[in-house]
């Protein structure tokens, strides 16, 4: 898609890519073995701006648009989906919403930080419970003079081991239903109360920590609201549309990694006296992973680009979601089997982009549950 895109998009997604080969891609597996989330990663990051791609210049952003961040997370999904999913999470759930819904004090207070990449951010909104319904939560919010008292437990919640800042779906008003929810920001390094109870260890992407965290008595603040009381849930709809977009651009980098690996596998490996690409079910192979990525690129970069314009992306981010996530899954699936015995070896990537993948039909919204938002906007 070079032809569609300005040179500025150009340049960021190639300064990104040298840096993916330079830094990240050599470390991969090490740090998907040794279960680290590399920090030293995501400072270099801050170092080139793209902590804060989509975010402001004025609070300490590139100023880029979501076009330009799908372009970047692609990059980086591509070397790693570990560093791809913490990197997504942190702007996508941690920044975004801040700057979407946050005051200018929120902003200079909590977005620059992260836009800077002083530190990583989470966003806390799965319980143990509640799974694909939401906002089934029990994690209360219940004012106290100046304060908001915050108690539960918040489930695979992506960062919260490394975070300066999490963003907490809490209920404030339990007759109220989806109305009766809100977003408090909390500081899990100074506020009394708030514990890391569990870092999964996880089938794939082990370098970015998921964890179960605990709300014991945390008191914030009213300037930690997030927004007005009772807005979290219509928060949490515009945020999960941006984030589609994000996990959509993450899943081809994943599935571009994959072909990749792929492709030069079965132009070095020969059997019966040549490469094994000039074998047709090979070749077949290697095509259809190509095909199936451009499709999911083009789906991904059309929801950006509505997104960039102000249109709804609900529908679009939804079937980007949908359809890269899966291509995800079969395109590195099938780079294991290209590989043979040794795409089933850590010496060579497929197997952790296999293992990495499926992921991305399950977080922010299965696979099925896609295909609900989807048949919603069909009007079925």
């Amino acid at each position: 898609m070079d032809f569609s895109l300005p040179a500025e998009h150009r340049m960021i997604r190639d300064t990104v890519r040298e840096f993916c080969d330079e830094e990240i891609v050599p470390i991969a597996q090490e740090i998907e073995d040794e279960h680290r989330c590399p920090t030293e990663v995501f400072s270099a990051l801050a170092d080139l701006d793209m902590m804060g791609v989509p975010i402001s210049e004025e609070y300490g952003g590139l100023g880029g648009d979501q076009l330009m961040y799908a372009l970047t997370t692609e990059e980086i999904g591509r070397a790693s989906g570990s560093v791809g999913l913490s990197y997504a999470a942190h702007i996508s759930l941690a920044s975004k919403p801040i700057e979407m819904f946050g005051t200018d004090a929120q902003k200079e207070r909590w977005l620059r930080p992260l836009a800077e990449g002083e530190y990583l951010g989470s966003w806390a909104l799965t319980e143990p419970g509640s799974g694909s319904d939401a906002s089934n939560m029990d994690t209360t919010a219940v004012k106290d003079g100046d304060e908001w008292v915050i108690n539960g437990t918040k489930q695979f919640i992506t960062n919260a081991s490394e975070a300066g800042s999490v963003l907490v779906k809490a209920v404030t008003d339990p007759d109220a239903g989806y109305d009766g929810i809100s977003t408090f920001i909390v500081d899990p390094r100074n506020d009394d109360g708030f514990e890391v109870t569990t870092i999964w260890d996880k089938m794939g992407l082990n370098a970015s920590p998921t964890c179960e965290i605990q709300f014991n008595d945390v008191r914030v603040s009213e300037d930690r609201l997030l927004g007005e009381v009772g807005e979290g849930w219509k928060q949490t709809m515009k945020t999960l549309n941006g984030g589609r977009i994000s996990i959509a651009a993450l899943s081809v980098g994943i599935a571009q990694g994959s072909y990749e690996a792929a492709h030069k596998y079965s132009k070095e490996r020969e059997q019966f006296g040549q490469p094994i690409s000039k074998f047709d079910a090979i070749r077949d192979k290697i095509v259809s992973m190509d095909r199936k990525i451009e499709r999911a690129r083009l789906l991904t970069h059309k929801s950006a680009w509505q997104y960039d314009q102000g249109m709804d992306v609900t529908k679009s981010s939804a079937l980007a979601k949908l359809d890269a996530s899966e291509v995800a899954r079969e395109v590195s699936e099938d780079a294991v089997q290209v590989l043979g015995g040794y795409g089933y070896t850590t010496d060579f990537a497929p197997q952790r982009m296999y293992r990495d993948a499926k992921l991305m039909e399950i977080g922010e919204g299965t696979s099925e549950i896609q295909h609900l938002v989807i048949g919603r906007e069909l009007g079925l």
